[in-house]
């Protein structure tokens, strides 16, 4: 037990180092541009179809998963603005932070570590390239911004899901819809969501960065790697989100 608790001081207080770093080389040349630009379409561009996919999906079954318990009181006309609530402020950050952890950040971790233990990263070294500003705060930046963007998408196409889980058994106008939605939202609603995922962003990419830069010898380690960075990053946004939500209840 003690060993264990030794054990994870040790590895948070290293991933603590690991992340100061990333704050000391952001602002240091030569500013890898090119490989920043590459990170963001790989990590969002091509994590588009699977976040769009689990937003309609979310949309669409909250609004039929929610519609009987309304009808029962007559307030089905609180339908929008209830699923638009619950997808912004909570749903979609989440599970959009989930889906990237799994895909994301154990992407991540399995290429950063097959470099280590292939020794491209000890090469890198040699041929006097800063490994950590090409490799890891690139990586960190394209997360912390293009998780942001990913939820916001995936709020979006939720939000379309839900009126055509409306429109199963109702008949809305879609301008009515949107409408009723921007009723029922206010700045305290959007402004907390959107910042938290700038947290889920950055710690997606720390994590993932921190266990693949960090991997054993051995092929092993690349798998090790790569599913300990999605269980850390999962943990670390129910934690960040609990935060943010006591925060939340204190400020707005």
């Amino acid at each position: 037990m003690i060993l264990t608790l030794k054990n994870t001081f040790e590895e948070v207080g290293n991933a603590t180092l690991f992340a100061g770093k990333f704050f000391k080389e952001l602002f240091i040349p030569p500013y890898e541009l090119k490989e920043l630009r590459k990170q963001c379409y790989v990590i969002g561009y091509k994590s588009l179809p699977l976040v769009a996919i689990t937003g309609f999906i979310m949309g669409l079954v909250l609004t039929l998963q929610s519609r009987p318990t309304l009808v029962e009181f007559g307030a089905e006309s609180w339908l929008p603005g209830m699923v638009a609530l619950s997808l912004i402020r909570e749903i979609a950050p989440v599970i959009t932070a989930l889906i990237c952890a799994g895909k994301i950040s154990s992407g991540i971790g399995a290429e950063l570590g097959s470099m280590k233990v292939t020794e491209q990263i000890d090469a890198m070294e040699v041929s006097a390239i800063n490994p950590y500003n090409y490799l890891v705060v690139t990586r960190i930046l394209a997360t912390t911004l293009m998780v942001p963007i990913l939820v916001i998408f995936a709020d979006a196409v939720g939000i379309l899901g839900g009126y055509i889980g409306i429109n199963i058994h109702d008949d809305i106008n879609f301008n009515r819809y949107i409408a009723q939605i921007f009723e029922s939202l206010n700045y305290s609603d959007l402004i907390p969501a959107t910042i938290k995922t700038f947290f889920f962003g950055f710690f997606i990419g720390m994590i993932g960065c921190y266990k693949g830069f960090n991997a054993a010898n051995g092929t092993e380690s690349v798998g090790k790697a790569a599913n300990s960075a999605v269980v850390t990053a999962s943990l670390a946004i129910f934690i960040i989100d609990m935060i943010a939500v006591q925060l939340t209840d204190l400020i707005f």
